[in-house]
């Protein structure tokens, strides 16, 4: 794959590094007193804001950290998570995020593998991280009154670090669908022109724009995509937790014209009674952004005339490779199934097994290449070569390329079953199972058989006050998948166990099954 061989060159005399808070300074200086960040009844001003990420810069180097080293964060979404993503990596110092609904053990084991010596925890998070017995952590920071105290003897005249672009932004953890969590490491540069490319996509991250924030902020685009507000001069508004009416209710009446939202949150808006969601159709949204995990072309369906033809953007993207592919608003319904194109400066290479380049329609493994991936997993290089192959990045995801250049994500490597000898992709039938009305939502997978290898096995969540049976499964999928792919056993379930990036966790479905 490789067709170019690095140089080395001298940086330029006019270079200057983008940072996450050089961004948000620029922006500041164009607006100081302009509302930046608000949760609930709490207003930040960009001049405020910033004042406190160099007052969180400076306490952090007060501490004695050194440029290198790591922090961590587990918080629900505030304004001060934002504030510490732009304020700690400023002092040279990358900040893993943590899932803030792990146990004792699991924060315990994310923060001693990303060797955090400064640990930022807001008030629910704190009984749970105070439980535990940490290898590297010297300090905990509850949100809070200390917190402020903390930033508020923050010595004044110290000596700030060089940051450079390419030093480490943040180290999201891996959402640990088949093995123990892997550090992202994202870089600075990697996430800003993330924010670039999306302002050119999107629309709704200028100056005039604002980004509602309720999507987890330990995950990817749940804090990549407020911090892309910022740098654009927008206003951003975080709630702590999604609740649907809330959002919907927001997205209609408070001047939000940007909302990134994962599957779940699809299924439990359209969950609401009828009478609700029919208070709150067409809401004046510029944008919803949709990722983490694939919207089903049913989910699609419902989505468009509720929200609006010229709305809906699903992006295809992982931690590792930032953006890949996004399917556009007029192409909904008209490409089934579909991620769309690359994004800006992106190549997509779909290679079969002998790194041949697939032909059309053809089923091979995902690369990309861009200036938004990221440079490796923490502390794991057999992981990290694993992952690169000259320059280019895969997750494992199988796809495949029509004749027009749009995108289909078949499934994950990891989740093709093979049965008698067949590859079949749980995915398809997925999209097809999808479509009975009485499913919500639903995955299949295949378990050990003696006989074929591996059967298929279907986990099914009703909407309220329907059912499905096995028979009427069989009967539905007839006619519309090959034998073969129709699953012969299901089991209804309240819900499918889901990480916080809302991709369905197959391996907690096995341990099920």
């Amino acid at each position: 794959m490789s067709d170019v061989s690095p140089r080395t060159v001298a940086v330029p005399h006019s270079f200057r590094s983008i940072t996450m808070a050089s961004g948000v300074r620029a922006a500041m200086a164009r607006a100081p007193d302009k509302i930046a960040v608000t949760q609930g009844e709490r207003r930040r001003s960009y001049r405020e804001f910033i004042a406190r990420v160099d007052r969180i810069t400076d306490a952090t180097l007060a501490l004695g950290l050194q440029p290198g080293q790591n922090a961590a964060i587990v918080a629900r979404n505030c304004i001060e998570y934002l504030e510490l993503a732009c304020g700690v990596p400023e002092a040279g110092v990358a900040l893993a995020t943590v899932n803030p609904r792990y146990t004792t053990a699991e924060i315990e084991s994310v923060c001693d593998d990303a060797q955090a010596r400064l640990l930022f925890v807001d008030a629910a998070s704190a009984p749970l991280v105070r439980a535990a017995r940490f290898a590297t952590v010297d300090r905990i920071i509850e949100i809070g009154a200390g917190f402020d105290s903390w930033l508020a003897a923050a010595p004044q005249d110290i000596a700030r670090p060089l940051v450079n672009e390419w030093d480490t932004w943040t180290i999201p953890y891996t959402s640990g669908t088949t093995g123990k969590p892997k550090g992202v490491l994202i870089s600075h540069r990697s996430r800003a022109l993330v924010a670039l490319g999306s302002a050119m996509d999107y629309g709704c991250f200028s100056p005039d724009d604002r980004f509602l924030a309720m999507t987890p902020m330990n995950h990817g685009g749940g804090l990549a995509f407020p911090i892309a507000s910022l740098l654009h001069g927008g206003s951003v508004d975080v709630m702590e937790r999604f609740d649907p009416q809330a959002v919907l209710h927001k997205c209609m009446h408070e001047g939000i014209t940007g909302v990134f939202m994962v599957p779940t949150h699809f299924h439990q808006i359209f969950a609401l009674p009828p009478e609700v969601l029919e208070r709150y159709r067409s809401p004046p949204l510029k944008t919803i952004i949709s990722n983490a995990a694939p919207l089903s072309q049913a989910m699609k369906e419902r989505i468009v005339p509720y929200f609006g033809a010229d709305v809906l953007f699903e992006i295809y993207s992982s931690t590792e490779a930032g953006m890949v592919c996004s399917l556009r608003p007029r192409d909904q319904l008209r490409k089934l199934r579909c991620v769309g194109t690359p994004q800006a400066h992106t190549e997509v290479r779909i290679l079969d097994e002998s790194d041949r380049e697939c032909a059309a329609d053809e089923v091979g493994e995902l690369f990309s290449r861009s200036p938004y991936l990221f440079h490796g997993y923490w502390n794991r290089p057999e992981e990290t070569r694993a992952a690169f192959r000259d320059g280019w990045v895969s997750v494992g995801d199988l796809a495949k390329r029509d004749a027009d250049g749009f995108v289909y994500i078949v499934d994950r490597k990891k989740d093709m079953v093979i049965s008698g000898g067949i590859n079949i992709y749980p995915r398809e039938i997925e999209e097809v199972l999808a479509l009975h009305p009485a499913v919500s939502d639903v995955a299949v997978i295949g378990v050990p058989d003696e006989q074929w290898g591996e059967r298929l096995l279907a986990f099914v969540v009703p909407w309220p006050g329907r059912a499905l049976a096995t028979q009427d499964m069989v009967e539905f999928c007839t006619g519309r998948l090959a034998g073969y792919k129709i699953p012969r056993e299901l089991l209804t379930i309240d819900a499918l166990p889901r990480n916080a990036n809302g991709k369905v966790l197959k391996i907690e479905l096995r341990k099920l099954a």
